[in-house]
């Protein structure tokens, strides 16, 4: 676990709050805004890629003028669709509900981003890098964020749950996104019905649907976030011949398994990229070339 130090120390320093917001009482850190930022970041260049290909295919046609409240609309879905789908479920109200400063920060980030002159495109020596902040952003909300919803829920029936804690973690997490393709937000037409990516062959392959539940079960599963993981825990541990029969495993301290659930992120995403953008892992064989021939 000594390995996992260095990432440790990274979230204790990026999830500081700093200024100018704590002079306004408001406990933003550098983590938040830097989320903040790549996620309004991204769903503008989504938005510009559609709109380029939409072009290249139809022309001009049913192309709708821009409106800053769509696209402060569409980052906000994304942000907190999941959680409205939830936490009804859940007997809880959701946090947009309790207080407006994160809507507020996310409405403000998605209008400076969009005032940008012009963004780049996805191009892979970009995303590479921020592959790795992907999963460690991404660890922060499926380990620090979601499992509160459930584990400290006023109902003991969905606080002990594994089964709350995963489904939770499933909707909370890819709602947002369903949403916005659900409804054709970023589309450059006007907004109507289609089927979600996660809804056509092969979508349920793609692995933001599948790493939220894993990547939370196994926080669960090593800080004993309830009874069912604990005792998970052990049998597995006595499984893999490392425990004794009868005798508890101690649970691994939360900032280590956070910084374990980062890592895993972070590979796969990186992985991910690499397979998007270079095709290395379907890429046909090349055909060798004729030699010239020299004088």
């Amino acid at each position: 676990m000594s390995l996992l130090a260095p990432v440790v120390g990274i979230y204790s320093y990026a999830l500081q709050p700093i200024a100018p917001f704590t002079w306004f009482g408001i406990p933003l850190s550098t983590l938040d805004v830097l989320a903040a930022f790549r996620l309004c970041l991204v769903l503008r260049q989504i938005r510009e890629d559609l709109y380029r290909k939409h072009v290249k295919a139809h022309g001009h046609t049913a192309v709708e003028s821009r409106s800053f409240v769509r696209s402060a609309s569409t980052a906000l879905t994304v942000v907190f669709g999941g959680e409205a789908m939830a936490c009804p479920y859940l007997m809880v109200p959701p946090s947009f509900m309790v207080s407006g400063v994160i809507p507020a920060f996310y409405t403000l980030m998605q209008g400076i981003v969009d005032m940008i002159p012009s963004v780049p495109e996805f191009f892979f020596e970009m995303e590479l890098p921020l592959s790795v902040f992907d999963g460690f952003s991404r660890a922060y909300l499926l380990c620090d964020l979601i499992p509160p919803m459930v584990t400290m829920n006023p109902s003991p029936g969905l606080s002990s749950s594994p089964w709350t804690l995963l489904v939770t973690s499933f909707v909370a997490t890819n709602g947002g996104f369903f949403l916005t393709n659900l409804f054709s937000f970023m589309n450059p037409t006007p907004l109507a019905l289609q089927t979600p990516p996660e809804l056509q062959p092969y979508g349920w392959t793609t692995a933001d649907l599948w790493c939220a539940p894993l990547i939370t079960g196994l926080y669960a599963l090593l800080t004993h976030a309830q009874p069912f993981w604990a005792e998970s825990h052990t049998l597995l541990t006595v499984l893999m011949g490392a425990g004794s029969q009868g005798k508890s495993v101690e649970p691994v301290d939360p900032a280590t398994a956070r910084a374990l659930c980062a890592v895993l992120l972070a590979c796969l995403f990186t992985g991910r990229t690499v397979k998007n953008f270079t095709n290395v892992f379907n890429r046909p064989a090349l055909k060798k070339e004729p030699k010239l021939k020299t004088q």
